[in-house]
């Protein structure tokens, strides 16, 4: 189980230049992915949001990636030699045409900036693009162990609510076999033989008297049963599952109290529902 909050960072040192990537997670309904790269990288991006998607299921992520050049002169001027030749020939016509005086020198070539071109030394000798997604890959590894760790923290909390589940399930069982009990005896013998007839070693069907919460209480006892299995044996992001299940509980909850408003099996429901609550809260956190 993992929660989908957590952090994870890196830093990779390459010949041209030092990538740091840092990438945080949040509650979300979906997955949902922002990256934040320099320009240099922006070819990357599309790459990195993959990485992103075969390790995160659920969640927002947010994924920072920041580039420091190694070297001092990240930027490299170059002299554009076949324009320069040009502006000295047409500076020599007009001189000629013209009678001007004068001699063509440094100074007049430095007031002419389009003659120089700052060009970026881009991603260098080296594959910076390798550089990137092995600090990502390491990064992701670190936000899956915070990630994990506190997943194990929520787990502890929603197994004890499980547990009460199963007690309130009990609880509720017993209280449905005392019902079943009383409205045997008021029964009619027609109704009481298709009753019991109805009723096996299995807990399959629990008859059709007004009031029975059989039925309730067997569905309800597989639906914790399963979520008990979800929390304890499953691997795979369960926080879907989890919501599902939960909704399947309160149903049958919401049902044995609206079909046996006795005090005791009030109490009971209501301590389930509490249960469920506290435990949806929880898997709002969960991938």
């Amino acid at each position: 189980m993992r929660s989908m909050t957590g952090y994870g960072e890196a830093t990779g040192l390459g010949k041209t230049a030092k990538v740091a990537v840092q990438v945080r997670t949040v509650n979300h309904r979906h997955l949902d992915i922002q990256v934040r790269a320099p320009r240099e990288y922006f070819a990357l991006e599309e790459e990195a949001r993959r990485a992103v998607r075969e390790e995160i299921a659920r969640g927002r992520v947010e994924l920072w990636i920041t580039r420091v050049p190694v070297r001092e002169r990240a930027r490299k001027m170059e002299l554009d030699e076949a324009l320069v030749r040009q502006y000295i020939r047409s500076l020599q016509r007009v001189q000629r045409k013209f009678g001007l005086k004068g001699d063509l020198d440094l100074l007049l070539i430095s007031r002419l900036p389009e003659l120089f071109q700052f060009q970026e030394r881009g991603l260098g000798g080296e594959n910076e693009g390798g550089l990137v997604f092995r600090t990502l890959r390491i990064a992701l590894r670190n936000l899956r162990q915070s990630r994990e760790r506190e997943g194990r923290h929520l787990a502890r909390d929603i197994w004890s609510q499980v547990l009460r589940l199963q007690s309130v399930h009990g609880a509720l069982k017993k209280e449905g076999e005392k019902i079943r009990g009383r409205l045997l005896e008021s029964a009619s013998s027609k109704e009481r033989a298709l009753a019991e007839s109805s009723v096996d070693g299995s807990e399959a069907s629990g008859g059709s008297f007004k009031g029975d919460i059989h039925e309730e209480i067997v569905r309800l006892k597989s639906h914790v049963k399963e979520l008990a299995l979800l929390v304890q044996r499953e691997k795979a992001p369960i926080g879907k599952k989890l919501e599902f299940l939960l909704q399947e509980v309160q149903r049958e909850l919401n049902t044995v109290g609206a079909k046996a408003p006795q005090l005791a099996v009030i109490r009971w429901t209501l301590e389930g529902k509490e249960r469920v609550e506290k435990i949806r809260e929880q898997a709002q956190n969960i991938e």
